[in-house]
């Protein structure tokens, strides 16, 4: 979804080899080099996910960015993203057209206005956090149906 280089996807898949994953798709994908990642790794990365059991989003898709939001809250709330880092990020890659974010949105516009307001930055802060933790709570994909007969 463009949050990471394709170089870094390649340093993940090296990562997840030495971890003890191992797929043919994986091992390739591991194998490019740095020239060669930006040109392979959009080849290579879906068919490692699947050999994995992952969950691959096509890129621009709802979903894909459902997971993207949800990977920068999650980031958020382990420290490496300040609230107000989340909120603008959110707001610029999908401004007020994602509706599971679209929270964020307006608090990245409450940012720009405090200085106008009763509130404080902590206000917001807090009000992004509680975002980024529903955010990660949220089921991700929607239960397969059963078949009450099988």
């Amino acid at each position: 979804m463009g949050e990471i280089r394709a170089a870094d996807v390649v340093a993940g898949a090296c990562d997840a080899l030495v971890a003890g994953l191992d797929s043919p798709a994986l091992r390739m994908l591991a194998a490019c080099t740095r020239a060669e990642a930006d040109y392979d790794v959009p080849d290579l990365l879906p068919p490692a996910l699947d050999e994995l059991g992952l969950t691959f989003h096509p890129v621009g898709s709802v979903a894909g960015q459902e997971a993207a939001a949800r990977a920068l809250a999650a980031r958020t709330l382990a420290g490496e993203l300040k609230p107000r880092e989340l909120a603008f990020r959110i707001h610029q890659r999908f401004g007020h057209e994602l509706p599971l974010v679209e929270r964020l949105a307006n608090l990245d516009d409450e940012y720009d206005i405090l200085e106008y307001g009763d509130r404080t930055p902590a206000q917001v802060d807090a009000e992004v956090l509680a975002e980024a933790l529903r955010l990660t709570q949220d089921p991700r994909v929607a239960p397969e149906p059963t078949d009450p007969l099988t």
